[in-house]
């Protein structure tokens, strides 16, 4: 697929960088990624399934991700000042996110499209169909939570073996990746090490900012609990979450389907944080299905 970028997006002005695939009159599926994550790691595999399904896949970088706009003029987080509620470090939140999704939907022409958003970026999707409910055809939030913080808890304990990258060394940078995605993945499912060794690379050589995924993570601290908006939620709603998930505890994707009225909830018994190839086909189907279900 070809990169293509958007310019001027939304209130904050901001460059997006992005992919498409598939026929450009087939229903668009927006495909959004977690914190750190970028587009990429929505793999060709997993798109191809949509497109074989006669979607129209987008996927994009998000703001300090990748290609699109980083805010490196922002003051460096004070994380453990942000857990203690003072937020004056923080440079946005997931609403500045979603306006910016809103402006590459417009930046696209759509009136509506179906939003996938995997960890942070079903946060993402789901404070765009809270704030902008109109521009929402369906709604699938992948191992994500509300916000509320008695569920979707890590597993410290497990976090705590991974360490801290090493940004100033590509060959370093990769094998701790390699290792995180071991601890906080499917161990269930055969991890295609040389793929991730790949796309990890590819990940480093297009980006590699030390301190966007703490410009990210605490943005969504500072967004808070979204629970009691969700309930007003009303367009067709597809929650996929892991049982063994470590970085997201299940419990905030089951909050999350018990949230939004007359969603659908499919919980996988040997998914951790990630989406393992061997279910991209089923997940396919469900999301899929999901989209056919939305009116109009």
């Amino acid at each position: 697929m070809t990169e293509e970028k958007a310019l001027n997006i939304g209130p904050s002005k901001i460059d997006i960088a992005y992919q498409r695939l598939g026929e450009l009159d087939a229903p668009p599926v927006l495909l959004m990624m977690g914190a750190g994550a970028q587009m990429i790691a929505w793999h060709d595999g997993f798109c191809a399934e949509l497109v074989k399904r006669n979607l129209q896949v987008i996927r994009f970088d998000n703001r300090d991700t990748g290609l699109t706009t980083h805010f490196s003029n922002a003051p460096i987080p004070d994380f453990q000042a942000v857990m203690k509620g003072d937020f004056s470090t923080v440079s946005y939140s997931l609403s500045d996110m979603a306006a910016d999704t809103i402006g590459l939907i417009d930046f696209l022409g759509f009136e509506q499209m179906h939003l996938v958003g995997a960890s942070m970026g079903g946060m993402i999707a789901q404070t765009v169909a809270i704030e902008y409910p109109s521009r929402v055809k369906s709604l699938t939030s992948i191992m994500s939570t509300t916000g509320n913080p008695s569920v979707g808890q890590p597993d410290f304990a497990a976090l705590a073996t991974i360490g801290k990258p090493n940004y100033d060394n590509r060959e370093e940078y990769i094998q701790w990746r390699i290792n995180s995605l071991k601890i906080i993945g499917s161990p269930y499912y055969p991890f295609d090490e040389e793929a991730a060794i790949q796309n990890t690379g590819l990940s480093w050589d297009r980006d590699h900012d030390p301190l966007a995924m703490v410009r990210q993570l605490v943005a969504v601290l500072k967004s808070g609990d979204r629970t009691s908006l969700l309930k007003k939620l009303q367009m067709p709603t597809l929650v996929l979450h892991g049982k063994l998930d470590k970085m997201i505890h299940v419990s905030g994707g089951i909050a999350t389907a018990e949230a939004i009225p007359n969603s659908k909830l499919v919980l996988f018994e040997h998914m951790g944080h990630g989406l393992p190839k061997p279910l991209w086909s089923e997940f396919a189907d469900l999301i899929s299905e999901r989209s056919r279900t939305a009116i109009g």
